[in-house]
């Protein structure tokens, strides 16, 4: 029977009713093949026009460089001609549907030098594909791109062990990679990892499954990627509204225009501007058809507010109680983009959501070293660098954390003089900058220029070979928050770190010295792991992060304590048995660079 579209509107109605749309991007080292295995999924999805596949079999006969089979790679080779050339294209975009869903993939290049490519490729992708070469197994540029997936909040992840044909099809290179690379990721904040032995020269487990590889039981690459749930990954709590334009066609309408950024408006809701404060409530949610019950994610809509407010471009709407923060100095990791390096106090301009802001960046904590995790002391960033650093706006911005909204957490930075883009970031969740006038009042070693011959903090971590934190514990009562905090000094030890454990009863006073204490742990170059008891464990957890630095602790709840307050870094059960505790919290220090 055939189910195709008979004209133009029945095909619009059935696009319009079809399933839903990944985004995903494939990495990977050069010659890995990313272009075959794109050119596959096309060919056999029926992607490829029949003139293109006229000329790729042609190709094909006369390079013969697919050993007498279609090259499928040939698809994309246009393209990669192009950059040869100097054209500018960074990253090649390609559209395929299935019965079940619709399909981008951004195919970035592999090399080292084009990691700002795969930043622009994977920025919006739901799901990173990483190829492997089963013969070459984990290599420098694996840990590179799933480091960067990691960072870029990408959520699914699917390592396709390449070019299984060339071992034989045996298990033994999978199996070898998966160990090396599951090691590797449990550093990561990625929490879907799949792993699918493939070949996408000869097809084997890329649109179905192979009779090549028995001892494989899982499924085909497609079917997984028609099949990976996005839907709970986009985020539909915290409503985000970035005024694009005020619409003021007469003086009897005055609508804000935009595209929510995440979360859901309707009529009647309540609705803060900010960063002014000042309320107002939703009168109208209207399409380009007309007025719709609600807005969401990525629909274009105008909304009509009950109060004539001071709402203007680069403002934005939230709810009254999901209120993000406000902010002229924040942290961000950035990654540079630019042949010039980025140098602290020049000026740049700040593009977030539709604000733009001059500002520039007071200083960098430290470079990333991408493929072994590591950080180093930095005073510039050079061309495809990561850094952490603290920036400094002439004007506040509304933002989220980049871990809790992409969306309301990322930026880019514009150079004043050119207007290109050089550097893209992302927000950190960092509570304060400055610590609270109440608490204790250390101060750092002063840097070289203050204070000739003084140790460096740079200097203590570099002697001791390892990086300062702490780990902050809280439970209720009979959790076992005093045992996990020695058993957990003793793994660290073991590990060849030191430090301390620090007991408290949580009273104010109390928390104020285990806190100073902590900090005076870490400037030392040290750990410290802290217990403290008490019923305020939220304002506990801040002026811990006010005093220490909010970048050097990781909070850990031992039980239900504080159920309904803001949630710690770290929430165990307290069943838990205490090794696999001890595990969790060492995991969570792998993944933010703490620990190697």
């Amino acid at each position: 029977m055939d189910t195709h579209p008979s004209n133009v509107s029945e095909l619009l109605q059935q696009e319009k009713n079809t399933i839903s749309l990944l985004r995903l991007v494939t990495a990977g080292s050069v010659d890995d093949g990313k272009s075959t295995l794109i050119g596959r999924l096309l060919f056999e999805s029926k992607g490829i026009f029949e003139d293109q596949l006229e000329a790729v079999q042609s190709a094909s006969t006369r390079r013969g460089s697919a050993g007498g089979q279609l090259d499928l790679s040939l698809v994309t080779d246009g393209l990669k001609a192009e950059r040869e050339q100097g054209i500018t294209i960074d990253v090649a975009y390609r559209y395929f549907a299935t019965p079940r869903r619709k399909f981008i993939i951004a195919d970035t290049p592999g090399h080292e030098q084009y990691t700002r490519n795969m930043v622009t490729g994977a920025s919006t992708a739901d799901l990173v594909i990483i190829l492997i070469d089963a013969r070459q197994g984990v290599v420098t540029q694996s840990r590179r791109h799933a480091f960067l997936a990691s960072l870029l909040g990408i959520k699914h992840m699917v390592v396709a062990v390449n070019k299984m044909d060339l071992v034989g099809y045996e298990r033994a290179p999978f199996d070898g990679i998966v160990t090396d690379f599951t090691e590797f990721s449990t550093r990561l904040d990625v929490p879907d990892v799949t792993f699918i032995p493939i070949s996408a020269l000869a097809g084997d487990n890329v649109t179905g499954r192979t009779r090549n590889m028995p001892w494989y039981e899982g499924t085909s690459l497609l079917h997984h990627l028609e099949t990976v749930h996005i839907a709970s990954d986009r985020n539909l709590i915290d409503f985000r509204f970035p005024v694009q334009f005020v619409s003021r066609p007469d003086l009897h309408f005055r609508g804000y225009m935009g595209t929510p950024a995440s979360g859901i408006v309707r009529p009647g809701q309540e609705v803060v501007s900010l960063p002014s404060g000042v309320r107002s409530r939703v009168v109208r949610v209207i399409g380009p058809d007309g007025d719709v019950p609600e807005a969401f994610p990525p629909m274009a809509v105008t909304l009509t507010l009950a109060d004539d407010i001071d709402v203007s471009r680069g403002d934005v709407l939230v709810h009254p109680n999901n209120i993000p923060r406000v902010n002229t100095t924040l942290e961000a990791m950035v990654v540079w983009m630019a042949k010039e390096p980025l140098t602290p106090t020049r000026q740049y301009v700040i593009k977030h959501g539709t604000r733009k802001v001059p500002g520039f960046v007071k200083s960098i904590r430290y470079r990333v070293d991408v493929n072994a995790l590591r950080q180093h002391p930095a005073d510039a960033l050079e061309l495809n660098e990561i850094g952490r650093c603290v920036l400094e706006l002439s004007r506040p911005i509304v933002y989220d954390a980049y871990t809790r909204n992409r969306a309301s957490g990322s930026f880019i930075v514009i150079d004043r003089e050119t207007h290109n883009t050089v550097g893209a970031g992302m927000l950190l969740d960092r509570e304060r900058l400055e610590p609270d006038e109440s608490a204790p009042r250390i101060e750092r070693s002063a840097s070289p220029t203050e204070a000739s011959g003084r140790v460096r903090e740079s200097e203590r971590r570099e002697r001791l070979k390892q990086q300062p934190f702490c780990v902050w514990i809280s439970g209720s009562d009979g959790a076992g928050a005093s045992p996990l905090a020695y058993a957990l000094e003793r793994a660290l030890f073991d590990a060849g770190l030191v430090g301390y454990v620090i007991e408290g009863d949580g009273s104010g006073n109390d928390v104020r010295q285990i806190a100073a204490s902590a900090r005076l742990l870490c400037d030392a170059g040290l750990f410290a792991v802290c217990v403290v008891s008490g019923e305020q464990q939220t304002e506990a957890r801040q002026l811990a992060k006010e005093t220490v630095g909010a970048d050097r602790v990781v909070a850990v709840t031992v039980g239900d304590r504080g159920v309904g307050q803001p949630e710690p870094d770290l929430r165990l059960a307290a069943t838990l048995p205490r090794d696999a505790a001890v595990e969790d919290i060492v995991r969570s220090l792998h993944r933010r660079g703490w620990t190697s």
